[in-house]
């Protein structure tokens, strides 16, 4: 690669063309570290025990794991196709889903759960800090300090993703093996359990990786194909995220499951305090991800506005917002995640995969508003709470509860509520695409 091509950077505004710089490595390696996480160390607790009383085996827990990730990430890495192939980011592409006004919803939507990742990024990177160095250093120090290099990341994201394939994936990989031969070494009691919230479980992990359906697109927009694209998703984040959740489980079976000291282990290990701060140090690629993303969303609704400057304003907005996160309702958010992006990516999978949407999308800034394609991504938002069993908020769960009594809906354990939303809004996307296709052929104005 020439250093004219390694020095080419992401465009500005959407005006501008997107160039096609990042192969299969570059993003392999981006979403490996996008797999592993310090939050899913204690986010395992949700894999092991979703609904609170019915912990799963260890055996179960892992098996949950490894389809709720293939699953997801295959959500993600075909909602990555699109982009790699229009050069258009995400919420942008879903001008051609639903029209130019209405996807300014789902950026809305995007943009707060964005804000929320990045300030909950910069909180765990501070609180790893403080693990490893106490609190002499206070809490407010750490997330300035993160944001600021966050910031830094995000004015040359190409750069940073080559960053992250030459070096830090190299040292995450050594960290993993070290400080998972330190935990395992220590023979942690995974307890006997049961599989009885084996669906629930995959739903969680589902939730993890579907998360980064709305971000996909903004990085493979800069990929030399699509195949590569699929691959380096579903590859690179499988293997990490099991990997990732394997090692906190292990890590909370030694705390007994208490998940506020699960990077206790970590620390105590051999070395671990370096190679658990080699981790902390790499948390900074997801806080990366979401102000970037956030910012790249917002260009849907100023898209000839410069990124870098719409890049500093949010991420010091995420800091603000990280000096006073609270992390309490994580689960929650994620199951609200899921509920949201499961069924719209279904429907866009289907109009642009099966509908022919592929060879007529539209992501003009004109582009007319398809009603047809809100039904079936509302139908899967209720058939996700219809199914689901993990509890969230009083107020919601109850009137759920209330809604499953009046269709006289009994929950059976092998229900999953993302797979649920996922069949119901794809079914009824196909229904809608045989309504348009009777009332005739669209006229249709093609976006860059």
């Amino acid at each position: 690669m020439t250093s004219a091509v390694f020095d080419v950077e992401a465009p500005l505004t959407l005006e501008e063309e997107a160039p096609k710089t990042l192969g299969v490595l570059d993003q392999g390696a981006f979403w490996a570290n996008l797999g592993v996480s310090l939050l899913g160390f204690s986010g395992a607790l949700f894999l092991l025990d979703p609904l609170g009383g019915k912990p799963l085996t260890f055996t179960g827990a892992i098996v949950a794991a490894v389809v709720g990730s293939l699953i997801g990430t295959a959500m993600v890495g075909l909602a990555a196709i699109p982009g790699a192939r229009t050069g258009q980011p995400a919420m942008v592409l879903l001008r051609g889903l639903f029209g130019a006004r209405l996807s300014y919803a789902p950026t809305v939507l995007n943009i707060i759960q964005l804000l929320g990742w990045g300030a909950f990024e910069l909180w765990v990177i501070a609180t790893g800090a403080q693990a490893i160095f106490g609190s002499a250093v206070p809490y407010a120090v750490w997330v300035i300090a993160a944001g600021l290099l966050t910031i830094a990341l995000t004015i040359r994201p190409l750069g940073a993703l080559r960053l992250l394939r030459r070096y830090v994936t190299i040292g995450v990989i050594i960290s993993m093996v070290w400080l998972s031969v330190a935990l395992f070494s220590r023979g942690p009691s995974l307890g006997a359990g049961s599989w009885d919230s084996f669906a629930p479980a995959v739903d969680y992990v589902i939730a993890l990786s579907v998360s980064w359906v709305p971000l996909a697109a903004d990085y493979a927009r800069h990929s030399r194909s699509s195949g590569g694209a699929f691959a380096g998703v579903v590859g690179g984040y499988t293997i990490a995220q099991v990997a990732c959740l394997a090692l906190g489980i292990a890590a909370l079976a030694l705390v007994g499951n208490d998940a506020d000291k699960v990077w206790e282990p970590f620390v105590a290990a051999p070395l671990g305090a370096f190679f658990f701060g080699v981790l902390v140090l790499r948390e900074v690629d997801q806080s990366f991800a979401n102000v970037y993303s956030t910012s790249i969303s917002i260009q849907n609704f100023a898209p000839r506005v410069d990124r870098r400057i719409i890049s500093v304003a949010i991420g010091v907005l995420t800091i603000a917002i990280a000096l006073f996160a609270d992390v309490n309702s994580y689960g929650a958010f994620l199951s609200v995640i899921g509920a949201v992006f499961v069924p719209m990516f279904a429907v866009l999978a289907v109009d642009y995969f099966l509908l022919g949407g592929a060879a007529r999308w539209n992501t003009a800034e004109n582009a007319p508003v398809r009603w047809l394609t809100v039904p079936p991504w509302i139908l899967g938002f209720a058939a996700y709470w219809v199914v689901t069993v993990t509890p969230t908020v009083g107020w919601w769960d109850g009137a759920w509860a209330r809604v499953r009594d009046a269709i006289g809906f009994a929950h059976q354990p092998w229900m999953n509520a993302a797979l649920a939303a996922f069949v119901v809004s794809a079914l009824a996307m196909l229904a809608a695409g045989s309504l348009a296709r009777l009332s005739g052929p669209r006229s249709v104005r093609r976006g860059g």
